[in-house]
């Protein structure tokens, strides 16, 4: 497919705006599996030099949404509906695990400091701003990992993360899902609040699982590249 002309982006997040904007696209059926992801036509297209798109490529096949082969160009890598069932059954098993902790080891002020930013997140849900609440609960899980006070947990689970990263945004393009997702944050966070670990690890093993579902929904929803193009 022919590369859109974009905005030239600002130095230091060059790489971290291209893996994002491509996984969107990837997963929004934008770009179908097998496309070709030519390096110098996404240079040219983000106005970039090909050092930083290689960056972004090699970030994109750890997400398991490329694959690159020596000497040859990379492709949209095909993702199975197992494999991405797999992958959020280990998410929900590592935040689970994270939230469990979390209810024993959290401090006051970590608790404090969760408690706070949920409830902040009100707002968000109640004006629809999609993208705000998407930083937000990045944000929230992140202090959840780190709250669990387990190093080698929160590395496999960040890592893990990022792998189903582009498919967990893609839940908050789903109607209602915001509202929804702010309740279930709201059972993890009241009973890492009580002290109760395996209620904590249920909330947040459950959020997980309807996420998962969410992101499959939302997937299953976009028709692939070859089919639009075929409408038109």
């Amino acid at each position: 497919m022919s590369e859109r002309k974009r905005p030239l982006v600002r130095t230091g997040t060059t790489v971290d705006q291209m893996v994002r904007v491509l996984a969107d696209e990837i997963v929004h059926g934008t770009r179908a599996p097998g496309d070709k992801l030519d390096e110098v036509g996404l240079a040219e297209a983000f106005g970039v030099s090909r050092t930083p798109v290689r960056e972004a490529l090699v970030q994109l096949a750890a997400m398991g949404l490329v694959q690159r082969a020596p000497n040859r160009r990379s492709v949209v890598a095909t993702i199975t509906d197992s494999r991405l069932t797999e992958m959020f059954e280990a998410m929900a098993e590592l935040e689970a695990a994270c939230a469990r902790f979390a209810a024993q080891r959290m401090s006051a002020a970590e608790r404090h400091a969760l408690d706070r930013l949920h409830r902040d997140s009100a707002a968000l849900v109640r004006t629809g701003t999609k993208d705000d609440y998407e930083a937000f609960n990045v944000r929230f899980h992140t202090l959840l990992y780190e709250g669990c006070h387990s190093g080698y947990l929160r590395e496999l689970a960040t890592a893990t993360r990022f792998r189903v990263s582009p498919f967990r945004r893609a839940q908050f393009r789903v109607a209602g899902r915001l509202g929804k997702s702010w309740s279930e944050h709201d059972a993890i966070v009241t009973a890492i609040l009580r002290g109760d670990s395996e209620a904590a690890a249920q909330a947040a093993r459950s959020h997980v699982v309807t996420v998962s579902a969410a992101s499959a929904h939302f997937v299953s929803s976009v028709p692939l590249a070859q089919d639009r193009c075929a409408g038109l």
